[in-house]
């Protein structure tokens, strides 16, 4: 039995050196050693594929409709398009007059803030190498620039009937029509159109609705029928983004990356790059609800139908990837059929474009599901109401970090009895603890023998030597669940708690808290019985100091956690060592 839990802790401490090497590799720049990172290199653009072609989104087997969605090739000789600047209280945008794209979204109410501290600025200050610039800028979720960092929203129709007409797409030249482009002080909506001229028999308008302190852009979209034949177009809703990811964390654990589906028939539905790029993407049968999204850490963006069509329109989803894009591009699109327009008439469809922070209150209430974009990973059935709890907490002290504090008092509260039993089994085997080094000593040469001593005095004792193992195995979820809580929730980004602490989502830049929790982490093991193999006890003492440099990765916020933990712990667990009469480690010869 000994031999098997030596080799579990050799495992585990082997496992995390693992683990601290690999993420200061990818802390410095280069790919880990041993655990795959979510990094995905940027593939080359095939040679027949114009260069920065912003091509469209999703395209489905061409079986399941005989319109599929036009890539650059498609459309005419590039051209100098008009760009519209947009400025709300919230966003920078811009708006290509190339499809009336939106080829570029600044979110001002949100900070970009690169370099503030951690590993690297610490080892260069110590190898004598000029810091790295600190870099204050906003965030910046959409973008049309080098195809590494691009992320497009685009709109058009399609004609279903294979060899009819073209209709305008993403692709088509769209005039901006005369207007404001600045939401004005005092005013709570600004409005942008753009019109195409007439392809196949339809022109197409396309109104963007700005309102004040809102991330949801109403998008109007106005087919006029110019022809004299009926036309039954198909509006295309899609969003187009690079194929890098977020490096994993410690755990080789983050947040999705990549385009999303929901219908009320499959539910939420994720769809990864990966299985995208090997032509394996399961996307949603068609349905008359739902929505498509592209998602990463902290912001999303997502193509609604506005409630009055969320029930009417049938509408498909497809996926493309690099084999059709290039330049490691992925698409997502939502695409919905509309009813016939007469000669002279027009049909307005409206949308809603949600590009903005994952913050989960506000996603419930705009779509069914639009709040899953948030990702909890595995544990979301204990992450979610954490974080109700967590935002009550919030609500009630006006600070994150202090809401931390007070909810770990209520799980340690939730878990009193539970924590008392284990605490005090630990107390027993450490009051046994002389009489077990002395019989090991003695019959050192006699294992067998040993072993069935070792049983007997703890059938005498009544004491379990894994009593204090599977209570504290029973809350490993519970801590988990929070880990996903803090590294999911846009609410900590920047949340400042006390003194140096000004972003809980990020390390301690001076590692005071790491330090702090190392102390507390190893006060609490000198209140734990001593294993009687020497090389276990040993181990007991290495394994808080490995664990502990783990966490000068992780955000302030957990590790503010842990510490909260382990104090309130330790005083539990001193009280009942107390009242047991067991104190500190007697030496044993």
């Amino acid at each position: 039995m000994n031999d098997i839990r030596r080799t579990i802790l050799w495992v585990i401490f082997g496992f995390s050196l693992v683990m601290l090497w690999d993420q200061w590799q990818v802390h410095n720049g280069r790919k880990p050693t041993f655990l795959p990172s979510a990094h995905q290199t940027a593939q080359t653009t095939p040679a027949d594929a114009p260069a920065g072609s912003g091509t469209p989104a999703p395209g489905a087997p061409a079986a399941a409709s005989p319109a599929t969605l036009p890539t650059a090739a498609d459309g005419p000789a590039a051209v100098a398009a008009q760009k519209v600047e947009i400025e709300t209280d919230v966003y920078k945008a811009t708006i290509d007059g190339q499809g009336g794209t939106l080829a570029r979204l600044e979110l001002t109410q949100f900070d970009e803030e690169l370099n503030k501290g951690g590993l690297i600025p610490l080892a260069r200050r110590l190898a004598g190498m000029e810091p790295l610039p600190v870099i204050d800028r906003n965030v910046v979720l959409m973008d049309d620039g080098v195809p590494a960092n691009r992320y497009l929203a685009q709109t058009g129709l399609l004609n279903p009937v294979a060899g009819g007409p073209a209709f305008p797409t993403h692709l088509a030249p769209m005039a901006v029509r005369p207007g404001p482009h600045r939401l004005a002080d005092g005013q709570d909506t600004l409005e942008v159109a753009f019109e195409s001229q007439p392809v196949g028999g339809l022109k197409y308008v396309k109104t963007y609705v700005f309102k004040r302190g809102q991330y949801v852009i109403g998008v109007k979209h106005e087919v006029v029928n110019v022809g004299d034949q009926p036309r039954e177009p198909q509006l295309y809703l899609q969003l187009l983004r690079h194929g890098a990811e977020q490096s994993g964390t410690m755990f080789g654990t983050s947040t999705f990356t990549g385009p999303a589906a929901y219908t009320e028939e499959k539910k939420f539905h994720k769809i990864s790059f990966a299985d995208i790029a090997k032509n394996k993407a399961e996307v949603p049968p068609a349905s008359s609800t739902g929505w498509v999204a592209m998602v990463q850490h902290y912001f999303a963006s997502a193509w609604l139908l506005a409630p009055t069509h969320e029930a009417g329109l049938k509408r498909e989803f497809r996926v493309q990837g690099p084999d059709t894009l290039g330049n490691n591009l992925y698409a997502v699109a939502m695409v919905a059929s509309l009813p016939a327009v007469a000669p002279g008439a027009s049909q307005t469809v409206e949308t809603q474009l949600f590009a903005g922070p994952e913050e989960e209150k506000k996603l419930e209430a705009l779509a069914p599901g639009l709040d899953l974009v948030k990702d909890y990973g595995i544990f979301a059935i204990i992450s979610k109401p954490l974080y109700w709890l967590l935002d009550q907490l919030h609500k009630m002290l006006g600070n994150w970090g202090w809401a931390i504090v007070a909810l770990v008092v209520l799980l340690k509260a939730a878990f009193y009895w539970l924590n008392a039993k284990a605490y005090a089994s630990m107390a027993k085997m450490k009051a046994i603890n002389p009489r077990i080094m002395e019989m090991r000593e003695r019959l050192k040469e006699k294992p067998q023998e040993m072993q069935q001593e070792m049983m007997r005095i703890y059938r005498e004792e009544k004491v379990n030597p894994l009593g204090g193992c599977f209570p504290i195995l029973i809350q490993i979820p519970v801590f988990i669940a929070l880990y996903w809580v803090l590294l999911s929730s846009v609410e900590m980004r920047h949340a400042p708690w006390i003194l140096w602490i000004r972003d809980l989502s990020a390390p301690d830049p001076w590692f005071i808290l790491p330090l702090v929790m190392t102390a507390t982490t190893l006060l609490q093991t000198w209140l734990n019985p001593t294993p009687p193999d020497p090389m276990q006890a040993r181990l007991m003492w290495i394994m808080p100091l490995v664990f502990s440099v783990m966490f000068f990765f992780f955000p302030a916020g957990l590790v503010l956690y842990w510490i909260t933990n382990n104090v309130l712990s330790i005083a539990q667990q001193w009280v009942i060592n107390k009242r047991l009469g067991v104190l500190g480690t007697k030496k044993t010869k």
